[in-house]
């Protein structure tokens, strides 16, 4: 017997969604994106200010920040003005697009697959490709010298939205497990 959320004026020849206990992999997406909410405020809401990071600092962000990005990340410690065009949609966009994919999984609400589409090719676009690509293979002030650590904080920032594009590859992603 299945547990399937019914609406009385529901279509009758579209399958009703899932409730959220049967759709537990959508549980990863809800804490996931909460964490991304967060963590993209916080860290690229810095560069994206032009806030100079600096060690010692009297902030804990800055020196959380220049923490990973000294030894890590230059392009993140000293970004070019493309990049903080790229911090800033991680700081002032993205994360209301996470707050409204985390309210739309665990309601069950459809509409957000195109939105999300759109999300994780841009994600997969300017991160993965281009911020990666410079990072790996662009000018040598701006390589990284600590691949292990670079990826170790950015990959879940690529490969989570890649798996959510993958979730919402069919209509109705709500109406199936995954």
């Amino acid at each position: 017997m299945t547990s399937r959320i019914t609406d009385p004026n529901a279509d009758p020849c579209r399958p009703s969604n899932l409730p959220l206990r049967e759709r537990p992999f959508d549980w990863v997406f809800i804490v996931v994106f909460s964490l991304f909410t967060v963590t993209s405020m916080i860290s690229d809401m810095l560069p994206t200010l032009g806030i100079h990071f600096s060690h010692p600092s009297p902030n804990f962000f800055v020196n959380s920040n220049w923490w990973y990005a000294h030894d890590t990340d230059p392009l993140f410690l000293h970004p070019p003005v493309w990049m903080r065009i790229v911090t800033g949609l991680s700081a002032f966009v993205y994360p209301v697009f996470y707050v409204t994919l985390v309210i739309s999984i665990v309601k069950g609400w459809n509409w957000i697959q195109l939105p999300s589409v759109i999300y994780a090719t841009m994600i997969a676009t300017l991160t993965g490709v281009v911020v990666f690509g410079v990072e790996f293979f662009g000018e040598p002030e701006w390589v990284t010298p600590n691949p292990a650590k670079f990826l170790a904080f950015n990959l879940p920032y690529v490969l989570l939205p890649i798996l959510l594009l993958v979730r919402m590859r069919r209509p109705l992603p709500f109406a199936r497990r995954f």
